[in-house]
């Protein structure tokens, strides 16, 4: 079974993660590809034409396309398999981050749509990293707590994109690591891979301590 920690921060980090916009056409810096994205995220979450149950799933469906354009869900599955990736064929690790990629996607969704309460988000700094890495420093501003995220990027052509999530010490891609270390002591890939893909279809919440 996964588990991840602090079910309540991360169905918010998830939120502030789906951030994703067309570039420009000369490269931005990392925090410029966050903070435009974002208020046209809360834009739609704060339609209220989606209060209609019936728009619910318009309003999923346009937030999983910017997902789908902000996050990199193949560097983000390299990353949490670790030394394991290798270990797939070509077909397998194509699954893979398809798999990934949908669990990422359903599991927080629900939790996205349904604890939204007019929160917004303070750009605190970035800092170059690396040749092409960088991390943005953010605050969730919620009450009672501030919530700080830290979101490690790196240059994808002209477009800074997400690799990772921090959030108050806690690494998503490590979180997972961990998990799936564990599953591949015992099964293979792709009966993890099926383990992933009726996660995602259940639309299950990962179990949260």
């Amino acid at each position: 079974m996964f588990k991840v920690r602090m079910r309540s921060v991360w169905s918010m980090i998830f939120l502030i993660i789906l951030l994703g916009w067309p570039c420009l056409s000369q490269a931005s810096s990392p925090i410029d590809d966050l903070k435009a994205p974002i208020e046209k995220v809360l834009e739609i979450l704060r339609d209220p034409q989606y209060k209609n149950p019936d728009m619910k799933q318009q309003q999923r469906d346009k937030i999983i396309q910017i997902t789908n354009q902000v996050f990199d869900f193949k560097a983000m599955s390299r990353l949490a398999l670790g030394r394991n990736w290798k270990s797939l064929n070509p077909q397998e690790q194509k699954d893979f981050v398809a798999a990934f990629g949908d669990l990422l996607n359903s599991t927080y969704m629900d939790k996205v749509q349904g604890e939204y309460r007019d929160e917004t988000v303070s750009f605190l700094n970035q800092e170059i990293i690396a040749t092409g890495k960088a991390i943005v420093k953010t605050k969730i501003l919620r009450k009672p707590h501030d919530i700080p995220v830290v979101y490690a990027m790196f240059l994808d052509g002209d477009k800074w994109r997400i690799y990772d999530v921090n959030v108050e010490g806690i690494s998503l891609i490590k979180n997972y690591r961990t998990q799936f270390d564990q599953i591949l002591t015992k099964d293979s890939p792709n009966q993890l891979i099926e383990r992933i893909k009726k996660k995602s279809d259940l639309k299950t919440d990962i179990k949260a301590e």
